[in-house]
C-alpha cells in the first residue's frame, strides 16, 4: 500500500497518518508493522511509529500476507451450561473470539471446542465447525454451538427463520426519554470506516431491536434488548444510533469512564451480555431454555453507578 501526504497531514503522526487512511488495520497492528520495518517514508524505513509526517511524503506499507488459520484444539476452559449429544449451550466470556480469523488465528472458541468435542470438525463451515450465530468478542454470554449435521441444520433454520428467541442485558449512556421502543432502521457496513456497521446506510439489511429500561443509572440506564434479526453490532448500532451508546463501546461513542461526584468509573469493554436463549430442540422438538447472570464485571460497574 502506498498513500501521499496532503497538507492537513503535515505534522501526524505516522501511526495516525495510517490509521486514517486503513481503517481496515487496526492502529495496534500498523505500530507493529512500523517497529518490524515494514514502513517507507520516502523510501526510507521509519521504524518509530510517532514519527511526524510531512507534506507530500510518499509512505508505503509492506503488509505480510495472512497466516494459514489453524485449527487445532487447544485446552481452553469452558463455561458450559448445557450440554447433550445434539448441542453445547456456553457462557462465553468477554474477550473470547468465537472462531479463527485475521489477527485471531489461536485461542478462540472453536479451538477450545474441538479440544472439548473431538468429533465437531466438518460440520457446517470449516473454519467455524458447529457455529450458527456469534457474538462479538466483547460481549458476554450465551452462545449455542451444534455437536451434529441434523442439528446443525435444524438451528441454522431455527435463527434464519427468526423462531429463536435472544435477550440481551446492556448498560447504556444517559437516561432515555421513554421506557421502552423499538428501533427499526437497517443496518450495513459503514460508508467510510470499514471496521464499523451504521443504521440507515444505502444497502443496509433489515435490523430490529425491541429495548425497555430495567433501571435508571447515575448517568447511565440498564436496559434490556430484544433483537429480531441479528445483524453484525445490532444493538450497539441502534442504541448509538439513538443517542445512548453502550458503556465502553469505544467504537461507537460509548464512554469509558463516568464521572460522579468524587470518583470516576471506568468502563473496560462494552457493557453488553447475552443473558437468555431460547430454541426448539434439535432432537426432541421441545422448547428448551437458558439465562446467565450478569458477568463480575458488568456487576461490578452496576454496582457503583447504582
Amino acid at each position: 500500500m502506498i498513500f501521499h501526504a496532503s497538507p492537513e497531514d503535515a505534522g501526524v503522526r505516522l501511526d495516525r497518518f495510517l490509521s486514517s487512511r486503513s481503517p481496515e488495520i487496526s492502529r495496534t497492528r500498523l505500530q507493529r508493522y512500523i517497529k518490524e520495518g515494514r514502513v517507507l517514508v520516502n523510501g526510507a524505513t521509519v521504524m518509530v511509529p510517532r514519527t511526524r509526517i510531512s507534506e507530500g511524503d510518499e509512505v508505503a506499507v509492506n503488509v505480510p500476507a495472512p497466516k494459514p488459520l489453524s485449527l487445532e484444539p487447544e485446552a481452553v476452559p469452558l463455561d458450559i451450561v448445557f450440554e447433550d449429544q445434539d448441542l453445547i449451550v456456553i457462557n462465553k466470556p468477554a474477550g473470547t473470539v468465537v472462531h479463527p480469523g485475521a489477527g485471531h488465528e489461536s485461542g478462540t472458541l472453536v479451538h477450545a471446542l474441538l479440544h472439548h468435542c473431538s468429533d465437531l470438525a466438518g460440520i457446517g463451515d470449516a473454519l467455524r465447525p458447529g457455529i450458527v450465530h456469534r457474538l462479538d468478542m466483547d460481549t458476554s454470554g450465551l452462545i449455542i454451538i451444534a455437536k451434529n449435521s441434523v442439528a446443525h441444520h435444524s438451528l441454522v433454520s431455527q435463527f434464519a427463520e427468526r423462531t429463536t428467541s435472544k435477550r440481551y442485558v446492556a448498560i447504556v449512556a444517559g437516561h432515555l426519554r421513554n421506557k421502552s421502543g423499538t428501533i427499526d432502521a437497517p443496518v450495513g457496513r459503514h460508508p467510510v470506516h470499514r471496521k464499523k456497521m451504521a443504521a440507515n446506510v444505502r444497502n443496509g439489511r433489515e435490523a430490529v431491536t425491541h429495548w425497555k429500561v430495567l433501571k435508571e443509572l447515575k448517568g447511565a440506564s440498564l436496559i434490556e434488548a430484544r433483537i429480531v434479526t441479528g445483524r453484525t453490532h445490532q444493538i450497539r448500532v441502534h442504541m448509538a444510533s439513538i443517542g445512548h451508546p453502550l458503556l465502553g463501546d469505544s467504537l461507537y461513542g460509548g464512554p469509558a469512564i463516568i464521572k460522579l461526584q468524587g470518583k470516576s468509573v471506568k468502563i473496560t469493554r462494552q457493557m453488553l451480555h447475552a443473558a437468555y436463549l431460547r430454541v426448539k430442540h434439535p432432537g426432541t422438538g421441545e422448547t428448551v431454555e437458558w439465562e446467565v447472570p450478569l458477568p463480575p464485571d458488568m456487576q461490578a460497574v452496576l454496582a457503583k453507578l447504582l
